[in-house]
């Protein structure tokens, strides 16, 4: 279950670069956080009054002519990853919220399959994949409920341009996969208030060779999510935000995949361990992630062993080849 500390569930995150002469967290240096493992406590946001519901997980484009984005302030978690030719697509978690209708839709890509099998045996929500990736995907654990395989729960939204209008109602999707694995403890770790150490910051930003995600610290907004230069935008009204940022380096390696355009898709290692930055409060802290296996989660720690706490709410992780190196400020 989520460790998280008790009190009022908010969103604060932060980010920025650790500089040794920044000032700390508002936690003194030694004065462990507080926290405690509690059975109604979402595994994946910390949130209270949660309830284990199933896990569906939908990629969403993120380019400029995608927004904006329906659904995606409801999920549980939000991964960035990289695709063909520099650019990014977003793999979202739901669970413990089930929007009418989430998108744009688009295809899944390699990278997922590794990512998801944490998840057990989660829906998995994707306009298409390329031939030689069918095998691979039945052969996953996961309920494929691509738009070829449960076409009746997909639409085009004619106000949008194809091929980022496809949209899902995913609560036709649950009724297809009444099965799907529920929320489970995946190794992240929750508390309200944030651990010592952290350094000061107010924005982090990542850039592929064609794609830039940036986010911004606001007090009562958490980190404020940028696309492109442009802030990112939702059907409902208003952006997105997120509660903690990890920018978790990864090793990349060619997959073998690519489109038809001669773009090679990128894979992206998320079992083993590595380097992370760990955004939230206005603070950024660098910690290890740790996934030995591929049915397990992924752990963030910090450099004394104790377990980096997310701050309650909607975490974002950015999966970036470690090769690669994020811009703190």
């Amino acid at each position: 279950m989520a460790a998280c500390s008790s009190g009022t569930a908010g969103d604060a995150s932060s980010s920025g670069a650790a500089s040794s002469n920044s000032s700390s967290a508002s936690s003194q240096p030694g004065s462990p956080t507080p926290s405690v493992t509690t059975a109604d406590r979402s595994p994946f946001t910390g949130r209270p009054n949660w309830v284990a519901k199933p896990v569906m997980v939908i990629k969403i484009p993120n380019t400029g002519r995608a927004q904006p984005h329906a659904g995606l302030t409801q999920a549980d978690i939000v991964y960035v990853e990289e695709v063909e030719w520099g650019l990014t697509r977003i793999a979202a978690v739901f669970s413990s919220n089930v929007p009418d209708v989430v998108g744009p839709v688009r295809s899944a890509r390699i990278s997922d399959i590794e990512l998801l099998a944490q998840y057990g045996k989660p829906i998995f929500a994707f306009s298409g994949a390329q031939q030689k990736m069918q095998p691979v995907i039945a052969a996953a654990s996961l309920f494929n409920e691509s738009a070829e395989a449960a076409s009746q729960a997909y639409f085009r939204d004619d106000s949008r341009r194809s091929p980022d209008n496809e949209m899902v109602r995913p609560k036709d999707l649950l009724k297809l996969a009444p099965d799907a694995s529920v929320a489970r403890d995946i190794g992240f770790q929750f508390a309200v208030e944030p651990p010592p150490g952290g350094e000061v910051a107010n924005t982090v930003s990542v850039r592929w060779p064609d794609s830039h995600v940036s986010f911004e610290w606001k007090t009562g907004q958490g980190y404020v999510v940028s696309f492109d230069g442009n802030l990112a935008q939702a059907a409902e009204g208003g952006g997105q935000a997120a509660s903690t940022v990890v920018i978790q380096y990864v090793k990349q390696t060619d997959s073998g995949y690519g489109d038809m355009y001669g773009g090679h898709t990128p894979l992206a290692h998320t079992v083993g361990t590595g380097q992370a930055l760990v955004l939230r409060d206005g603070l950024v802290w660098k910690t290890t992630w740790n996934r030995p296996e591929a049915t397990g989660g992924t752990t963030f720690t910090l450099a004394d062993g104790s377990p980096m706490p997310f701050a309650i709410g909607q975490p974002w992780v950015l999966l970036v080849n470690d090769q690669m190196k994020a811009v703190l400020g």
